[in-house]
């Protein structure tokens, strides 16, 4: 009897070519550069760019002449994409496309400060850097619900409800108790009111995810907006005067230069946001829940095997995480402005997007909010030194960072295997 042998097939890496991910970004940033030493520096002016340290145009601060600084940022950037674009080792990666990111903001900034009414051209860093962590702080309650959701393998899109939901409870109940308190414990539980919802139609009755997310969104704005019209806006005085958290200043930190002021006299939720974002952190890659919650959102059915209550667990998980986006919610009502109809405008999602630039990762997560507060924040700045730019353009510059983010600066991110993926037991 003959037989025949089978050939042997060699299985051989794929082959990325040239255009490799490092080298792609290397090209972007290396245009980038160019365009900023070119165009940035032929737009800025002679003047001091002036970058203080303080909250005001006096005190300590770092100048260079506008058209030096563009120039040699711009320069800075493109010679990092050059040596992304050769080919650098991967080490390398992060560290060369965050410098070059930063040169090239900083070109961008010497045009726009240099070329600023006399009086008007500097930059207060302590103002920049505080505004930057106040307009973060929903984001980064937001994204950690997000996290909490998706590492158990639920997607969560519904977290522009749970964050409108807690502005609105800690608006309401805090103005009716006059309490800063009972407020911020009423942003947590309408939080978790909008969370327990999604848990129970994507976990027991297996609705689509993404459509329930949506669904609650709308409810939430709806119920929030019918209420605001009912009851605030005919009597103001009594159910939207809700009192402020004062700010807390830290001894001796508080007089660091620069992040000292920033950071160190704020109010309970930029604590609170800094501790969740550590809290989360460690339990979650240092403690059995966080081995369980992983498991879960990987490989539900293994995890199960192993005796991991699979749909206690993601039910225990989704609560938190709408108790956790209730209060950034209210870090809105309870510090700084009085309730209005769909207040969060869209917070929610880029609260998503920072949960996918930040890889699923809190402390991700909390550089990806950063990021986005400070295009805020900038766009808030260019328009008070009366920046040629539009301000249409300016108004949408944070949604703009949002897109090139996600689409642009991930790369390939891979989201929990389960997630989005309902469980049934066997």
């Amino acid at each position: 009897m003959s037989t025949t042998a089978v050939p042997e097939v060699a299985v051989t890496a794929v082959d990325e070519g040239f255009w490799t991910r490092t080298r792609k970004a290397g090209a972007v940033l290396l245009a980038l550069g160019v365009l900023a030493a070119v165009l940035f520096g032929a737009l800025a002016t002679g003047q001091q760019a002036r970058f203080t340290l303080s909250e005001t145009e006096g005190g300590a601060a770092l100048e260079i002449n506008g058209t030096v600084g563009a120039i040699l940022f711009g320069v800075i950037a493109a010679a990092a994409g050059a040596a992304l674009l050769a080919g650098v080792p991967k080490r390398w990666f992060t560290l060369l496309l965050g410098a070059g990111l930063v040169a090239f903001v900083l070109s961008f900034l010497c045009w726009q400060v240099s070329a600023a009414p006399e009086g008007r051209n500097f930059m207060p860093l302590v103002n920049v850097v505080r505004g930057t962590f106040i307009l973060a702080l929903p984001l980064i309650f937001g994204a950690l619900a997000g996290v909490l959701c998706e590492r158990s393998g639920v997607v969560n899109v519904a977290i522009e409800g749970q964050l409108l939901m807690g502005a609105f409870s800690g608006a309401l109940f805090g103005s009716i108790s006059g309490s800063v308190w009972v407020g911020l414990v009423a942003a947590a539980i309408g939080g978790a009111f909008i969370s327990l919802l999604l848990a129970v139609f994507a976990i027991r009755y297996l609705v689509d995810q993404v459509v329930m997310g949506i669904v609650l969104n709308l409810l939430a704005v709806g119920i929030t907006g019918f209420l605001y019209e009912r009851l605030m806006q005919t009597d103001a005085a009594k159910y939207n005067s809700a009192p402020r958290f004062s700010n807390w200043e830290i001894p001796l930190l508080k007089d660091i230069p620069l992040i000292g002021p920033a950071l160190f006299r704020g109010n309970i939720f930029l604590y609170l946001g800094l501790l969740l974002v550590l809290v989360i952190h460690l339990a979650l890659f240092r403690t059995r829940w966080g081995l369980r919650t992983r498991s879960v959102g990987e490989h539900p059915t293994a995890a199960d095997t192993l005796g991991v209550k699979v749909l206690r667990l993601r039910y225990r998980n989704v609560i938190m995480a709408g108790l956790v986006a209730g209060i950034g919610g209210a870090s809105y009502t309870l510090a700084l402005y009085s309730f209005t109809k769909n207040m969060i405008g869209g917070k929610g999602f880029i609260a998503l997007a920072a949960l996918i630039f930040g890889r699923w990762s809190p402390t991700g997560a909390l550089l990806a909010a950063l990021f986005f507060g400070f295009a805020d924040q900038l766009a808030t700045y260019l328009g008070a030194i009366g920046s040629s730019i539009p301000s249409q353009f300016l108004a949408m510059l944070p949604y703009l960072a949002t897109i090139l983010a996600v689409a642009g600066l991930v790369g390939k991110v891979r989201a929990p295997a389960a997630d989005g993926k309902p469980y049934i037991k066997g």
